[in-house]
């Protein structure tokens, strides 16, 4: 199962990317977590894992990347252009792994004028598209801030997108326009509350459609001082457990 997580800039798509991922392995699950967003650059602090090789440097740059997929016939030395890629074909130095998790970062903005993220958004597909998942296994795609990899295409490939809407007038607009493209691109939609107390959710619960929140994460000091300083999250909570029983049912039924 491929799982998009999006949302608006700051609304801790991040960090509700590790705590689900935490809560998925301790069940026994196979996590991948794709980092999608090229302007990230602390997703693996959160996990407590030293930062992996970028996929897009380990194949060249950009440059390089452009020439592989202009050519007529795919390199046959590299797994990533064949038909399927099983997560066993990922490069290993573009993998860094704790427990039942692996986190792959796709590309990321290392300089001031070398162009834009089209590459990124392209490699994202490709990958996203590609990837042979066994019966265990679960990826976890931290996008980008807004709605630019519904354009890219990148979420097509999802059985399922997860919003994470913080308490912000810009995030209820915004979680809108994902429930609409999320739709467009085939994949079940849902929400998660985010830094919400009662107040918040009640207001919360004015823009967005009930059925489709599943989970409300409230205020936590413990995440908010370990992001701020770039320390692991392996804070449990309990809200996350009605997501990560959501997909571990839905993994079960599709293999049934």
């Amino acid at each position: 199962m491929k799982i998009a997580i999006c949302g608006k800039g700051g609304s801790g798509k991040s960090s509700i990317t590790v705590l689900l991922a935490r809560y998925l392995a301790g069940r026994g699950i196979n996590v991948l977590i794709v980092d999608a967003d090229e302007s990230n650059l602390g997703l693996h602090r959160l996990l407590g894992v030293a930062s992996p090789v970028v996929l897009l440097d380990h194949l060249g740059g950009k440059k390089s990347f452009k020439q592989k997929i202009n050519q007529p016939f795919p390199p046959p030395a590299e797994p990533l252009f064949g038909e399927k890629i099983p997560i066993s074909a990922l490069p290993a130095e573009c993998l860094a792994a704790v427990d039942n998790i692996k986190l792959i970062a796709v590309g990321k903005i290392h300089a001031a004028g070398e162009g834009c993220a089209c590459s990124i958004g392209v490699l994202s597909k490709m990958v996203l598209s590609k990837l042979a998942l066994n019966d265990n296994d679960v990826v976890l795609i931290d996008t980008e801030a807004g709605v630019e990899h519904f354009g890219r295409d990148v979420d097509a490939a999802c059985d399922m997108v997860l919003g994470v809407v913080d308490p912000a007038y810009e995030s209820f607009l915004l979680a809108e326009k994902i429930k609409t493209m999320a739709a467009a691109s085939g994949a079940d939609i849902f929400f998660i509350l985010n830094k919400t107390d009662e107040r918040s959710r009640s207001v919360a619960a004015t823009h967005l459609d009930a059925n489709k929140i599943v989970a409300t994460i409230p205020p936590d000091d413990t995440i908010f001082s370990n992001s701020l300083e770039g320390k692991p999250l392996t804070t449990i909570l309990p809200e996350i457990q009605p997501v990560g029983d959501m997909i571990i049912n839905r993994l079960s039924r599709s293999h049934s």
